[in-house]
């Protein structure tokens, strides 16, 4: 499900950027010594709603990056984004991490730390409150990040899933 615009004859341009969140040097003691590692963690997204993680090991750090990227690509989903901002107020929770995420006004910005600020910009999401809650592990914070994400509905879908107009819930 990879988006791409067709440029001239053979030339593709991507609709995703893809940005590092964290890099990890890991290590494996063994018989000989150390066996020294490095994790990748990336986020993809289109800036108009479709995001994705993944994660990468590799000896090499770019060859880390390149895999977590990869990944990322084939880990895409869609968030419901309504004038710049999230439809209601949401709690992701993975592991220990939990990440409060609140709508805002028009011209707040995106007010998040770390990982949060990057897949909130990767999914075209301009104003927005956040706090981060428990761990503060980069991947279970995205993952958290990405369980809050997931789980926003739009007034439209609840009020088809109730058999109900609009104007009703309104």
């Amino acid at each position: 499900m990879h988006r791409r615009k067709k440029q001239d004859k053979n030339k593709e341009v991507d609709l995703f950027e893809d940005r590092v969140v964290s890099i990890n040097r890991v290590s494996k003691v063994v018989k000989g010594g150390r066996n020294i590692r490095f994790t990748a963690l990336a986020v993809v997204g289109d800036k108009n709603g479709t995001i994705g993680f993944g994660t990468g090991k590799s000896l090499e750090i770019p060859d880390a990056i390149n895999k977590a990227i990869q990944r990322a690509r084939k880990n895409l989903v869609k968030v419901n984004v309504v004038n710049g901002t999230i439809p209601h107020e949401i709690t992701g929770r993975f592991g220990a991490g939990k990440v409060f995420l609140k709508p805002a006004p028009e011209g707040t910005g995106v007010i998040a730390g770390g990982p949060v600020r990057v897949i909130c910009e990767l999914a075209g999401i301009d104003n927005i409150l956040s706090k981060n809650l428990g761990s503060k592990t980069p991947i279970n914070i995205v993952r958290a990040t990405f369980d809050g994400l997931e789980g926003l509905t739009t007034i439209e879908e609840v009020a088809r899933l109730r058999g109900i107009p609009v104007e009703e819930l309104v």
